[in-house]
């Protein structure tokens, strides 16, 4: 087979002939070290540790280079690989490397680090596994694997242990980490245990820190964070030399069908894992359901997908429209304004549109919430509201609930500096605000959320995105609610927003909805989009 590469940050080292640099044979050292376990499951006699030759040069790359006094040259290993080709067991064997074999210091901690308990100890089973499968080693050894109990591999000789922690279990500060195994960051909801090993690894000298992960969806998360990170060493923008990405992914517009795309990307297939002909049964069942096509490319080529598991639009599409500009220039434009005011501890925002002369819409939003909710929301959406609002891309209002005089202010203020010809709200929680308004002369109208009001304008929307008539400047907080979107079609075709059973935002990608329809309809002040009836079924945004 020939071997393509599917990116340009493909690592295609491991399939090379060069010689990787070993100045002082601690990259042979670990790999003889490894040839020396067994493993329970390998049929051959003895049970050998099955070490093919991609996974050697992986260990070799980590170990063999050197600075001159003896330290690692890496410290960080970015691993992306698809399920079923044995990266759990590769990073328990790495793991054992640190707890009893040569790499180990006195005392020394390995971390194995999951999502939850369940996930932890899955490479901790493996790591065990390895231990009981040569009596030698076994003895070496103190086991704690009781039911409640902290999971735990000591070596004897030098109290060095390897233990599972889980960013579910609440706090662990004061680690010291020697090895950190981060096993499928993509799953992990928050980032404090992240933080936390982080912060403890620098604290011993020649510290590893291994992620090993499968692809994961969306953007606003720890584990794309580190992988977008992992890219930019692998192609070279970034110089570290002490980070050493190895992704293997398949882009999201590759041929997903494609055979020779499979063999590039699960490295291990050249060896009889993962099974062949269960991949070709789940791709001819993946065919004919978008949801477990997503699921293959996902889990078995390391494609990363957007959030929505039904997406409004494809986002390297949205991306497009990333490019910054700079709303006073559009001081003299006619503007239209979008209003979604949410529960008192939700997020709030007001969207600006404008059409320029190539009938391209710029949107601009104004995202507010509760200052004292920031923590607390970033934990449980898994997105970074703290940093967010400290650089500028959500307003936080004092207190637990959002004041909605400060958003009626700058409401005031958009008016006071473009020329707004609307002020569209969808009337739910804003008849006080409205009724404000417009006592003062401000042109606030209703746009209701049923089908009939919002069909034409995700119609008008989606039409602007696909044509590349849609201009909203990368604003990281927008690009997430239009993340989250999932779409529900009716018999006629018409599409809704709605977020199925996630708890993450929408509200600006349907303020901006509101926003591109009220502009396509002009300054006419009334178009289309409005409803003069309550017959029909409203929708709920949910």
């Amino acid at each position: 087979m020939t071997r393509r590469s599917t990116s340009d940050t493909y690592p295609s080292w491991i399939f090379s002939d060069a010689p990787i640099p070993d100045p002082l044979g601690y990259g042979e050292r670990a790999v003889t070290f490894l040839r020396r376990l067994r493993h329970p499951k390998n049929p051959a006699r003895g049970r050998p540790f099955q070490l093919d030759p991609w996974q050697e040069r992986i260990v070799r790359r980590i170990y063999g280079p050197r600075h001159e006094d003896g330290r690692r040259i890496v410290e960080t290993v970015c691993l992306l690989l698809p399920r079923g080709n044995r990266k759990t067991s590769l990073a328990a064997a790495l793991a054992l490397l640190h707890t009893l074999g040569p790499e180990r210091l006195p005392g020394g901690e390995v971390l194995f680090a999951a999502s939850d308990k369940k996930q932890a100890a899955i490479a901790f089973r493996e790591a065990l596994g390895i231990v009981r499968a040569d009596a030698r080693v076994e003895r070496e050894v103190r086991v704690s694997d009781a039911v409640n109990t902290v999971k735990r591999i000591v070596f004897k000789r030098d109290d060095t242990f390897l233990e599972t922690i889980s960013s579910d279990a609440g706090t662990q500060h004061g680690r010291t980490p020697t090895f950190a195994l981060v096993d499928e960051l993509h799953a992990w909801k928050k980032r404090d245990l992240w933080d936390v090993i982080r912060s403890g690894l620098p604290k011993t000298r020649n510290s590893l820190l291994v992620v090993a992960s499968t692809a994961g969806r969306g953007q606003e998360n720890i584990a794309f964070e580190i992988v977008d990170y992992a890219r930019k060493v692998a192609r070279g923008d970034i110089d570290n030399p002490a980070f050493l990405p190895i992704l293997f992914e398949a882009p999201a517009d590759a041929d997903w069908t494609d055979e020779a795309l499979w063999h590039a990307v699960n490295p291990g297939l050249a060896h009889g894992y993962p099974d062949i002909e269960a991949l070709r049964s789940l791709a001819r069942e993946a065919r004919d359901r978008p949801g477990d096509r997503d699921a293959f490319r996902q889990f078995h080529l390391n494609t990363w997908l957007d959030h929505s598991a039904a997406p409004f639009v494809e986002m390297s599409i949205y991306d497009e429209g990333s490019e910054p500009f700079d709303v006073e220039d559009f001081a003299d434009r006619p503007c239209w304004l979008a209003v979604d005011l949410s529960s008192n501890s939700d997020l709030t925002v007001v969207v600006a549109c404008w059409r320029d002369d190539d009938e391209t819409y710029f949107v601009h939003p104004w995202f507010f919430c509760p200052a004292d909710n920031l923590r607390r929301r970033a934990d449980r959406d898994g997105v970074p509201y703290p940093s967010w609002a400290d650089e500028g891309f959500i307003i936080p209002t004092p207190g637990n609930v959002v004041d909605f005089r400060m958003v009626e202010g700058t409401i005031r203020d958009l008016c006071d500096r473009f020329d707004v010809r609307e002020i569209a709200f969808d009337p739910h929680l804003a008849r006080n605000m409205m009724s404000n308004l417009a006592d003062d002369g401000y042109p606030a109208v209703e746009m209701r959320q049923g089908w009939v009001t919002m069909a034409p304008a995700i119609k008008e929307l989606e039409r602007a995105i696909i044509g590349h008539q849609f201009r909203h400047g990368g604003h990281p907080v927008l690009r997430w609610n239009f993340e989250n979107i999932a779409v529900e079609t009716d018999k006629a075709g018409n599409k809704s927003f709605h977020k199925g059973k996630s708890r993450d935002r929408i509200d600006g990608a349907v303020a901006c909805a509101m926003a591109v329809a009220r502009a396509a309809a002009g300054d006419s002040m009334v178009s289309s989009y409005d409803s003069a009836s309550d017959n029909f079924e409203e929708w709920a945004f949910v």
